[in-house]
């Protein structure tokens, strides 16, 4: 009957400290939730366990099922030119997405990410950096989902559905047959 009795106040003893740390609960509540939860601990970079805010600047490289008691654990590391990143993983102002491999990070997919340039073939969903536009479309690419080619604004360019027009420039007369069949617009200085 004693052990029963343990149980049952070991049981009750948990509730409360749960109960506790979710309203807010008593500085030595909270320390002890802290030190019990590796997600409760706020690290920069390194291995961190899902729901962890990610810094600024950073992305995530890696996922692990099984870690932080098969919650799932996340590599966090500084965003660089040509990098691999996992599904979910933020961009990075500045840089945009040129690949995509499926198979990627554990089997949750993964995008390349580089920094913008002139010229550069990126991901449907890249974003597209402040002073260019989309040029033109493959559907077939970023093996398969499809890729848009980003420039920088000039005059003179034709851009395809869904650019942004930069601040200067206007759209004029149309093409049905650019940006490979699906229209582009003529986009000049306004």
């Amino acid at each position: 009957m004693a052990a029963v009795r343990r149980r049952i106040a070991a049981v009750i003893g948990s509730i409360a400290l749960m109960a506790a740390v979710i309203v807010g609960g008593t500085a030595a509540g909270t320390a002890d939730a802290a030190a019990a939860t590796p997600q409760a601990t706020h690290s920069v970079g390194g291995w961190t366990c899902a729901g962890t805010p990610i810094p600024p600047g950073y992305v995530l490289t890696g996922y692990q099922r099984s870690g932080c008691n098969g919650a799932g654990s996340w590599l966090q590391q500084p965003v660089r030119d040509g990098i691999w990143t996992c599904a979910g993983s933020p961009i990075v102002s500045g840089y945009v997405i040129t690949n995509y491999l499926s198979s990627g990070c554990s089997g949750i997919g993964a995008w390349y990410h580089q920094l913008a340039r002139n010229g550069a073939w990126t991901c449907a969903g890249s974003p597209i950096p402040p002073g260019y536009v989309t040029t033109g479309h493959l559907s077939s690419g970023c093996n398969g989902i499809g890729s848009w080619y980003q420039v920088q604004v000039r005059n003179g360019v034709w851009t395809c559905p869904g650019s942004p027009i930069p601040a200067g420039y206007r759209s004029t007369s149309y093409n049905a047959q650019g940006c490979n069949g699906l229209g582009a617009w003529l986009t000049v200085r306004a």
